[in-house]
């Protein structure tokens, strides 16, 4: 029996190893709650950066191939790739994302998630949409087998639906033992074959429609099995 070869976008190095990249995954995530969880009203996003760069050492984890972030209030509405407003300060109910992309060992970690402090319900319903239509794309992939360009066609269909504006600069990107880079740079979004498991992270940046804040959230590409 042949098998087919896998497709250069999806090439990975000498040391991949799906175990590897699940463990990068689950280290990721917890260093994000961790994170999360020391973030509070009156800090300072700067010092909230230094703060995660510290937890991600403290942890183990080596500060890798994208900056880390930490983006409170009105700069969440921010591309990655922009430059935070320096000095904004977490308010007593406000809204901050976390983009972390630490290396375990060989192996790539990338995740992300939103998080409200006090009581804020347009903060809080963005912050579960973001989390919301990441699922909702995950099962899109999972049930009808899209490209990546369709997904994000979804992507930006269903964040207009639920009252939000998609952030097309974040196409979603490869993932692998480290350096990814140097196999594929390719984004997501402009994948045009169905985009296999393990090699992808998929993003979602959603705005409010007159940009003044937005949610985040992403993870590796990944069947239901991972989200028990």
């Amino acid at each position: 029996m042949h098998t087919l070869a896998p497709l250069p976008a999806e090439a990975v190095g000498p040391a991949f190893s799906e175990d590897g990249m699940l463990l990068a995954r689950q280290k990721t995530r917890q260093a994000i709650r961790d994170i999360a969880a020391r973030v509070v009203p009156g800090m300072v996003e700067e010092d909230a950066v230094a703060m995660a760069k510290q937890t991600l050492l403290d942890a183990g984890l080596a500060l890798s191939w994208h900056p880390t972030r930490v983006r409170f209030g009105h700069n969440t509405i921010k591309a990655m790739k922009q430059a935070s407003e320096h000095g904004v300060v977490l308010q007593d109910n406000d809204i901050f994302f976390i983009d972390l992309a630490p290396r375990v060992n060989a192996w790539e970690g990338d995740g992300g998630a939103t998080f409200v402090v006090g009581q804020h319900a347009q903060y809080s319903r963005c912050a579960r949409d973001a989390e919301a239509l990441f699922h909702e794309l995950r099962a899109i992939w999972s049930r009808d087998r899209v490209t990546g360009r369709a997904l994000y066609a979804h992507a930006e269909r269903l964040a207009t639906a639920m009252g939000w504006e998609l952030n097309a600069d974040l196409p979603g990107h490869r993932v692998s033992d480290f350096p990814h880079a140097t196999l594929h740079t390719g984004s997501l979004a402009d994948f045009e074959a169905v985009p296999s498991a393990m090699r992808w992270i998929l993003e979602v940046h959603i705005r409010d429609p007159q940009r003044r804040f937005g949610a985040f959230f992403e993870d590796m590409l990944l069947d239901d099995s991972h989200y028990a």
